[in-house]
């Protein structure tokens, strides 16, 4: 009986967070710290600099303002169409490269357990995340469109040092956690493709390879490059578009979910897997990662017709973009929920002689599946053409998410702390953080314990949201900032009660996460670094409000005031 209940407890799905979990958190927390360190030696340099060097202020932030990009894609003129083609060519890319974020393996896992655990019944949820995500890229590509800066850029000259700082950890974090995600997503489509050959831990190691391989593309042309992320999304769209035709889903059923926010029958299993959508689909680097993309595009701000035309053919872009991202998700709910929701382990491979019984216990319980899983049972029932296209597909969103991950870190990295570092050290940093703790697993662990660390992980880049959502909706507010282009009222009102209820739900998860740890020590943890988060979430949310228009809360007017926090000039418009 003890070792019957020992079994049971290896492989509870509830049971979500394991010593590896643990050791991973704390893994990551001294990465901060070390990062910390040496962020704040960095910024202490540059505030000598500038005095030791006889250079002044302004020219260290005219320095500042550089973007990862060397090449300016130029913008047809003496175009006099109200919509121009031609126009909307050379504004498509920076879109597309922020829609690989909605594709990559953390949000393809959610899509196939939300279609195994709840059916079509969710996707309504799904839909409503990704509008939420466009309206929110919006006001990214506005800033970085009107301003000529990028989020992080932003933030640097808007904060203190010290919050600043810890803006730019949080962010680290996010990054991080996806960069793992990606990983785990590689090395199992790896394992998958080779038929077991090659085993988990050799394709943690080959991501490393390849990832740097990757990053020569841009020396080819900006343009080649969004064409090779193009191309990684259309893999993505074929393979598990094919895999919807095998499975011819019934599309009454998938109209039916989509467009009526209902779940009949749903208890609390189907509740946080609608919540895991909604941290799957809204990352929080994504938003640092849009208004930064937009630089490369040669927009005259001096212009305001131009700036203006410039947001209108980036919305449209983005639009496109995250319709064909949502296409794709929506085909990996769909063929989990019509092949295998409510189905039991009894009816999975068991059934059909599979060589991956193992993965199947024989009984009668619920089909517990994730990526790896999920690409045996497509086999099963569809022939090995599904399992191999199935893993294309997965290999395809890890390797593009991988390069997005990259140039996010580049270009937070650079803004925060006005640091300029080679891609090599950039990807060098990260991905080494990132594959330390997934590679022990992938040695020690089985494949169970991989997949299982994404649970781990998106509630770790849930809990990175606000540091996104809240200074984006704060600097796109302040006309000192935007001028002619701030928010409106409807915009800073949808806004806050769009970021509120992201954070809420966000929160939620996280919560249903921390009380399944079952340890009292963790509990006391928990609590500590919950005052600190809820302080400093507090501290920006302070600021947001001053810029929603709440100026009783700006005590002597030191948010308001240009000449203190934001600033200094105005936007460079001929009024």
């Amino acid at each position: 009986m003890a070792v019957l209940t020992k079994k049971k407890k290896k492989h509870n799905p509830h049971c979500l967070l394991s010593w590896w979990d643990n050791f991973n958190g704390l893994y990551l927390m001294v990465s901060l710290i070390v990062l910390y360190y040496m962020a704040y030696r960095k910024l202490e340099k540059n505030e000598r600099s500038p005095q030791q060097n006889g250079v002044t202020e302004t020219d260290s932030r005219e320095e500042q303002i550089s973007t990862y990009f060397d090449e300016k894609i130029p913008v047809p003129e003496n175009v006099t169409q109200v919509f121009s083609f031609r126009k909307l060519w050379a504004f498509t890319g920076p879109g597309f490269l922020m829609s690989i974020a909605y594709l990559d393996p953390g949000n393809i896992e959610s899509d196939l357990q939300s279609g195994a655990k709840a059916g079509f019944k969710l996707l309504w949820v799904l839909l409503g995340a990704t509008i939420i995500g466009l309206l929110l890229q919006r006001l990214a590509a506005r800033l970085g469109v009107v301003t000529g800066m990028h989020l992080a850029e932003v933030c640097n000259r808007q904060y203190p040092t010290v919050p600043r700082i810890i803006l730019w950890l949080m962010v680290e974090f996010a990054i991080i956690g996806s960069d793992m995600q990606e990983v785990i997503g590689c090395a199992i489509a790896f394992n998958l493709l080779s038929v077991g050959r090659i085993p988990l831990w050799a394709g943690v190691l080959i991501t490393i390879i390849d990832t740097f391989v990757f990053l020569f593309l841009d020396k080819y042309g900006l343009r080649k490059l969004e064409a090779f992320f193009g191309f990684l999304i259309t893999i993505m769209a074929l393979s598990f578009g094919y895999e919807y035709v095998q499975v011819a889903p019934d599309q009454a059923e998938v109209l039916k979910g989509m467009f009526v926010p209902y779940c009949k029958g749903c208890g609390p299993v189907q509740l946080e897997q609608a919540v895991g959508i909604v941290g799957a689909v809204i990352m929080p680097h994504n938003i640092y990662l849009h208004s930064a993309l937009v630089k490369s595009r040669d927009i005259d701000r001096h212009n305001k017709k131009e700036v203006k035309e410039a947001n209108k053919y980036f919305f449209i872009e983005s639009s496109v973009a995250l319709f064909v991202s949502f296409l794709i998700n929506v085909f990996v709910v769909a063929v989990f929920a019509e092949a295998f929701y409510g189905k039991t382990n009894m009816e999975q491979c068991n059934k059909t002689g599979s060589a991956h019984t193992d993965l199947f216990p024989l009984n009668n319980e619920t089909l517990q599946v994730d990526i790896y899983k999920g690409g045996v049972v497509l086999g099963c029932f569809f022939g090995p053409a599904a399992l191999y296209i199935w893993a294309i597909g997965i290999l395809a969103a890890g390797q593009s998410s991988t390069m997005t991950g990259t140039y996010s870190g580049q270009f937070v990295m650079e803004g925060f702390l006005n640091l300029r570092w080679s891609r090599f050290a950039r990807v060098l940093l990260t991905r080494s953080i990132a594959i330390f703790p997934t590679l022990l697993v992938a040695v020690f662990q089985d494949v169970q314990h991989l997949t299982g660390m994404n649970d781990f992980l998106n509630v770790l880049q849930s809990m990175q949201l606000p540091f996104a959502l809240i200074p984006i909706l704060t600097f796109t507010s302040l006309a000192s900032i935007m001028n002619d282009f701030a928010n409106g009222l409807m915009w800073k009102i949808g806004g806050g009660v769009t970021i509120l209820l992201v954070c809420a739900i966000n929160m939620y998860f996280v919560v249903v996460y921390v009380t399944a740890l079952n340890s009292t020590l963790l509990y006391v943890l928990s609590a500590f670094l919950s005052i600190a988060y809820l302080c400093f979430i507090g501290y920006l949310v302070w600021h947001c409000l001053i810029a929603l228009g709440v100026s009783c809360l700006d005590v002597g007017g030191r948010v308001r005031n240009p000449s203190a926090i934001f600033i200094e000039e105005q936007p460079e418009f001929d009024s």
